[in-house]
């Protein structure tokens, strides 16, 4: 995917914990994303990547950073277990539920933990795979031309 970008992105939609249905391109329009599609069952996703998340949005508090669950057969979230991988039973950023992988579908993601950042004006900057040393540099160094 990151050989086509940028890539203009028109909706993004998901459902909130409650279930209501938001388009996270008009919820946080004008906002760079830092976009994490996850999964509960995926240990690199909840060991790595929600803390790589949560300390990119202390050092960049000018973008919004939130995950996205992505639903798949017999690995769904609901409220209650995506709540369940904080030790403080506190969410830290806003965590969306992606039904039926729509999302995880729409920006074909290699897998979870699947990075997407998206720029002001509704652009992919980059989409970035994994949770390794490798995937942080480089989200590091897209967020650093990004916005700096």
């Amino acid at each position: 995917m990151s050989d086509t970008l940028p890539i203009s992105i028109d909706t993004i939609v998901v459902k909130d914990l409650d279930g209501n249905v938001v388009d996270l391109m008009q919820e946080h329009k004008n906002q760079v994303q830092l976009l994490l599609i996850y999964n509960n069952d995926c240990l690199g996703c909840t060991g790595r990547a929600i803390p790589l998340a949560y300390e990119f949005q202390l050092q960049y508090p000018s973008i919004q950073v939130a995950a996205i669950h992505s639903d798949f057969k017999k690995r769904e979230g609901n409220k209650e277990n995506i709540k369940s991988i904080f030790t403080t039973g506190q969410i830290p950023f806003p965590i969306y539920i992606d039904q039926h992988h729509k999302v995880y579908d729409q920006f074909k993601a290699e897998g979870t933990p699947q990075w997407l950042l998206i720029t002001k004006t509704g652009d992919l900057f980059r989409s970035v795979f994994g949770s390794q040393d490798n995937a942080k540099n480089r989200l590091f160094y897209a967020l650093e031309s990004l916005v700096g």
